[in-house]
């Protein structure tokens, strides 16, 4: 496996494009293309191939930000129990204390200079010497890797700035300017990317030993992803469902020996079992030598007070620093007792493998917070080493986004539906029947809801199913009726003193 921390510190003095909104800084500060040397990338493989594993390093960096996007905003984590002072900036997203004054992931979450870098590589690599199978292969990669950015951008911002050229020079502020496209735009760009990688890929589905690089059945998730999300938002309707349901369907029927649920859901996430690992279609790489997953820090607890709650129950319990004697963080964030009930349900194997419940070791043994453990790692050479790789698309979400085309579109979805609850509690699972639409749509929702837990997909399910979806689950009291303008984020208003080009998010104004 290449060591892409070492190569991360190569590539960090590539170019970094200037934010968008942040062009108040000087001009010498820009470093147009990248110090790896233009000529170089095309004249040595080695640099091309530095240049080329890099993005994902650059990618890995963004692990937090598609967590927090993807789920804080959900009812996961609202008004939950913590040991500790609660995070603020968490507490925000899940209160919807969103304003111009209060604006998260500012800076469009730095999101361009990972563009940027993508944007050289397209731009570059037909040029180099690499040999054209590898290229080729390199192209459907980032085309997939644009789209799947770009479409983060959009359901969190709506429009933004449209940019798929690398900045190759710059003697003028201003000519960084750029106004924001419209959502419809941004969305056909996406579309055109997902086109692209799979034009590049020419049907090859192979997958690698560890699922850490993108791949053409990664660009096929993602289709089904978009176009569903196009049916209900851009009035694709029934057309992009049905190509939605046509994607999916397609990486549903590579399911065998190299694809498809683990037996046990525990081993989805074994940082020792990553090899073959057929439930993986991508994920962010996390190793020894490279770098660790820190993404939860906030979710765990203090060795302190880890030696004064226990895990089970009041007549056999164990300290929590026993269990896990190296675990170090804190716990700042966490599940309400009601949120607790809800998942905690007799038999299904997945709440046990997401969290550990701890108790105050007092008489009334009342439960103080939730330590997340799906991500907990494991003890090597007298530490805690956070090495589970983090999914971006695994294949059961394939059976859940499968789920919901079809119930979008009238058809049965109990069978996908089913899998994903064999696979939770065993050969006695509560086998779903069709039911009506609303009872179909709730169904592959709330097996969602059990199955990522800290991945990132909650919100965005949400908002994929639609708008009343999302005012059903999330608490009103956060997200009122009349505050759809909330779906989006805002802009700073030093971005838009910045670039006069750029406008405010609607509803912000």
């Amino acid at each position: 496996m290449i060591n892409l921390k070492n190569i991360n510190r190569i590539f960090m003095a590539a170019l970094l494009l200037l934010a968008m909104g942040s062009c108040q800084k000087q001009l010498e500060e820009v470093q147009p293309q990248t110090d790896l040397g233009r000529d170089l990338v095309l004249s040595d493989p080695n640099a091309a191939r530095t240049l080329y594993y890099g993005i994902y390093s650059s990618f890995r960096s963004f692990h937090a930000t598609f967590f927090q996007l993807g789920e804080m905003r959900s009812d996961i984590w609202a008004d939950g129990l913590f040991t500790e002072s609660e995070d603020g900036g968490l507490r925000n997203l899940y209160t919807h204390n969103i304003n111009i004054n209060q604006v998260p992931f500012a800076e469009w979450a730095n999101f361009y200079q990972l563009i940027d870098r993508v944007n050289t590589v397209i731009a570059l690599f037909p040029q180099t010497t690499l040999p054209d199978e590898e290229k080729q292969q390199i192209m459907a990669e980032m085309y997939g890797l644009r789209a799947y950015i770009y479409y983060t951008m959009l359901k969190t911002w709506g429009g933004v700035p449209l940019t798929v050229e690398p900045v190759a020079s710059v003697s003028d502020l201003r000519e960084l300017y750029k106004a924001r496209s419209a959502p419809e735009l941004i969305m056909e760009q996406i579309k055109a990317d997902i086109e692209s990688s799979l034009t590049a890929y020419q049907g090859n589905n192979s997958l690698p030993a560890k699922r850490v690089f993108w791949n053409r059945l990664a660009t096929l998730t993602l289709k089904g992803d978009v176009y569903l999300w196009s049916g209900t938002h851009f009035g694709g309707n029934a057309a992009d469902y049905s190509l939605a349901r046509e994607a999916l369907e397609e990486v549903a029927a590579q399911e065998g020996s190299t694809l498809g649920l683990q037996e046990d859901y525990a081993n989805v996430f074994d940082p020792t079992a990553k090899n073959n690992n057929k439930e993986i279609i991508f994920a962010l790489n996390y190793e020894l030598d490279q770098e660790q997953m820190m993404a939860y820090g906030n979710f765990l607890v203090n060795t302190t007070q880890a030696a004064t709650l226990v895990f089970g129950t009041p007549e056999n319990n164990q300290p929590v620093n026993v269990v896990y004697p190296l675990v170090g963080g804190a716990s700042r964030a966490g599940l309400s007792l009601a949120m607790i009930e809800k998942l905690n349900v007799a038999g299904d194997s997945r709440f046990d493998n997401t969290f550990r419940i701890m108790y105050r070791n007092t008489p009334e043994f009342p439960v103080a917070a939730t330590m997340l453990t799906k991500f907990i790692g494991r003890v090597n050479a007298g530490a805690q080493l956070y090495d589970n790789d983090f999914p971006i698309y695994r294949y059961a979400e394939v059976l859940l986004l499968l789920a919901e085309a079809k119930v979008q579109l009238g058809i049965d979805p109990s069978t996908e539906i089913n899998a994903i609850r064999e696979r939770a509690y065993g050969a006695d699972f509560p086998v779903y029947r069709q039911g009506g639409a609303q009872q179909d749509m709730e169904a592959v929702l709330d097996e969602g809801l059990r199955e990522f837990i800290a991945e990132g997909k909650r919100w965005w399910a949400l908002r994929r199913a639609g708008d009343e979806w999302v005012f059903r689950y999330v608490n009103p009291v956060y997200l009122r009726p009349n505050e759809q303008y909330k779906f989006l984020l805002p802009i700073t208003q030093g971005m838009l003193n910045a670039d006069p080009e750029l406008a405010q998010t609607p509803g912000y104004e």
